[in-house]
């Protein structure tokens, strides 16, 4: 693998533009650093690739258990309940592995960092990526599991590429922020773990706002509204058994992309001005 790049930002060009100009010079060794990166992570390990499955297979196990007798909750919207669980938790999982493991990249690769010609701006983008081909094999685990429940694929299954897409932009206005910060302040880890625990549940992961008392329902459907995750956890439930286009709510789309359009302007300006001083701190 070589270490020798251009450099992905141009004094002029805006963190967008940096961003986007970056992944097209440097797609090849993006690809190939996440293909190394995702096998990295199994290395050693027994079972491997099968570990990254277990884990949200026995949490839709256990929370289906518990909110099964809690609330005597069998199906939401018509749909099984363990189904429902299980496509809400596959995009969080993503979301928060991904923004947990970008967040010390810089750490991680303290090598590259200190390498002139490479430029580390596109190791958070790596780190999201090894983790997106976790995310889309589970995915292929998860359509098997619909398919054998009696839930036939559809075209709306495509709109899973947008919402993927979507929360990839996402995480890398997150990301940009996060590392950036980590490396002058090592809290900002544990920081972001605290967050996705409490973002776990506060995101329509295993709840719905019709399995709550009534008049909770008005000032709930608001928060989740406000809250960019959700946006996608709905997108994922309303592409596999909804058969909702995206487009539908028009509103929660424009307000989804504001934010992330804000997040991706926020880090990456943090990103370039705390940039030159990685190398000095790590």
């Amino acid at each position: 693998m070589t270490c020798s790049v251009q450099p992905c930002q141009s004094v002029k060009a805006s963190p967008a533009q940096a961003g986007a100009g970056c992944f097209l010079r440097q797609r090849r060794l993006i690809f190939d650093m996440a293909r190394q990166d995702f096998r990295n992570r199994y290395v050693g390990a027994m079972l491997g690739l099968v570990w990254s499955f277990v884990q949200p297979l026995v949490m839709t196990l256990i929370l289906w258990a518990v909110i099964t007798l809690a609330f005597n909750t069998n199906a939401v919207r018509g749909v099984p309940f363990a189904l429902w669980l299980l496509t809400g938790l596959a995009a969080w999982n993503y979301f928060s592995e991904a923004l947990f493991m970008t967040t010390g990249v810089f750490q991680e690769y303290a090598f590259l960092v200190k390498k002139v010609r490479f430029d580390i701006t596109i190791l958070p983008l790596v780190k999201i990526g090894s983790t997106l081909v976790a995310h889309i094999i589970f995915l292929l685990i998860v359509m098997l599991i619909l398919w054998s429940s009696g839930i036939w694929p559809s075209l709306y299954w495509l709109q899973l590429l947008y919402y993927m897409l979507a929360l990839v932009m996402l995480l890398q206005g997150l990301s940009w922020l996060t590392s950036a910060l980590n490396v002058f302040a090592r809290d900002v880890a544990y920081i972001v773990n605290v967050l996705l625990q409490f973002g776990f549940w506060m995101t329509p992961i295993f709840w719905d706002s019709g399995m709550l008392p009534e008049r909770y329902q008005q000032s709930l459907a608001l928060f989740i509204k406000l809250n960019p995750l959700a946006y996608i956890v709905l997108g994922y439930r309303q592409s596999f058994f909804l058969h909702t286009p995206f487009w539908a709510d028009m509103s929660a789309t424009l307000y989804f992309w504001a934010i992330t359009g804000a997040l991706l302007l926020a880090g990456g300006l943090v990103f370039r001005k705390l940039k030159p001083h990685f190398a000095d701190v790590l």
